[in-house]
C-alpha cells in the first residue's frame, strides 16, 4: 500500500501481568526505512532476538507471514518461560494482530510493505493464552493507527494537557 513508508505507532493489549506493548514501524520495500530497521533489527544485544514471524502447526510446515513481520523483543529472553512466550504467544499474537489488518484491507498480503514489531511483556507474564490475545490486540490497535492515523482531537488534547502528562514508568 502506497504512502505507508515509516508510518510509526504503538499499542497496548491486555491487562498486566500478562499485557503486551508493541512499537510497529510499516516501511516499504527496499526504502532507505526499511534497510535501516532490518540492519537495527539484525545486529540486537544478547537476549534479544529478531524473529521473521512465521505460523504453522510443526516448523516443517512454517509459512513467512505476509506482509513480512520482523518482531523483536525489548525486554530480554532470560529465562526459559519468558522465550517461550516471545517465541510463541506474542509471535502468535503479533502474526493474528498482521491478518486482522490484511483482513481489515488496511495493509496487503504481500512483499512491498514490511512491518516492523518491538514489544514488551512482564517478565511475571505467565498465561500464554491470555499473552497471545494481548499481543494481537495490541498489534491490531498500531497497525491500524500506524495506517489510519489518531483522530486530530486526540492529538490536541495531548498538546493541550502537556503539563499533566504522565507515564506508569513515571515514580511520581
Amino acid at each position: 500500500m502506497p504512502g505507508l513508508d515509516g508510518r510509526i505507532s504503538q499499542g497496548w493489549g491486555g491487562t498486566p501481568p500478562n499485557g503486551v506493548h508493541v512499537n510497529v514501524v510499516l516501511a516499504q520495500r527496499a526504502s532507505p526505512t526499511a534497510a535501516a530497521l532490518t540492519t537495527a533489527f539484525a545486529s540486537p544485544g544478547p537476549g534479544f532476538a529478531p524473529i521473521l514471524v512465521s505460523v504453522g502447526p510443526d516448523q516443517p510446515s512454517y509459512e513467512t507471514l505476509l506482509p513480512p513481520t520482523i518482531m523483536l523483543n525489548k525486554i530480554p529472553t532470560d529465562s526459559r518461560e519468558v522465550e517461550s512466550l516471545v517465541f510463541g504467544a506474542c509471535q502468535v499474537g503479533v502474526a493474528r494482530g498482521v491478518l486482522d489488518a490484511v483482513a481489515a484491507e488496511l495493509l496487503a498480503a504481500d512483499q512491498e510493505t514490511l512491518v516492523f514489531v518491538s514489544l514488551w511483556i512482564d517478565a511475571t507474564a505467565g498465561d500464554e493464552d491470555a499473552v497471545c490475545r494481548a499481543a494481537r490486540e495490541a498489534t491490531s490497535r498500531a497497525v491500524a493507527e500506524a495506517v489510519q492515523g489518531r483522530p486530530p482531537e486526540r492529538a490536541r488534547r495531548l498538546v493541550d494537557e502537556r503539563d499533566t502528562v504522565t507515564h506508569p514508568a513515571y515514580g511520581r
